[in-house]
């Protein structure tokens, strides 16, 4: 994990606030693999590992947040630095800083917007799949309940002491 670290003179440099901005696009990056990897355990319908995938996707959250408080901590400090208006946005800040900052902070705001779009389309399909597979063995217990009714013995009559079920052998 990346710490901002205090210079000697007291301030934190745009290249540590970078380095930070690296750091959480990385961990980004790595969200989106980890919820790639519940999304194709979802889709196997093989969920022995799922409990491991969605405490590894909290781990990265987790990692996340920390990242962002580092963020926080450092684009606070370059702000104070460079006498620039309190708490701006990334690309705010891109507008009030020199070249080749400007650009390199543009890179990671866009790397940001990109990141984010990816990731709640993931979580929203890991969702649905999810709901989708709840469902399924909702109504595939729901079948598999006793149903009271007649039912046909070994001879062809009609019994009604038995209990009939239905079970989809595809399942």
């Amino acid at each position: 994990m990346v710490i901002l670290t205090e210079e000697v003179r007291g301030t934190v440099s745009m290249e540590e606030l970078s380095s930070v901005l690296w750091h959480e696009r990385e961990l980004l990056d790595l969200l989106v693999y980890k919820l790639e990897t519940e999304q194709l355990i979802l889709a196997s319908g093989r969920t022995r590992h799922l409990g491991r995938a969605a405490r590894e996707v909290e781990t990265v959250l987790d990692e996340i947040r920390a990242a962002e408080l580092s963020r926080a901590v450092g684009l606070a400090a370059v702000v104070a630095q460079l006498g620039l208006p309190d708490d701006p946005s990334l690309r705010q800040l891109v507008e009030l800083v020199p070249e080749p900052w400007s650009s390199i902070l543009a890179d990671h705001h866009e790397s940001f917007t990109t990141a984010m779009a990816e990731i709640t389309t993931l979580a929203e399909s890991n969702r649905d799949l999810l709901s989708a597979g709840h469902r399924a063995i909702r109504e595939t217990l729901a079948a598999m309940q006793d149903v009271d009714g007649p039912t046909y013995g070994s001879d062809g009559s009609t019994e009604t002491s038995r209990r009939s079920r239905n079970i989809d052998r595809s399942i």
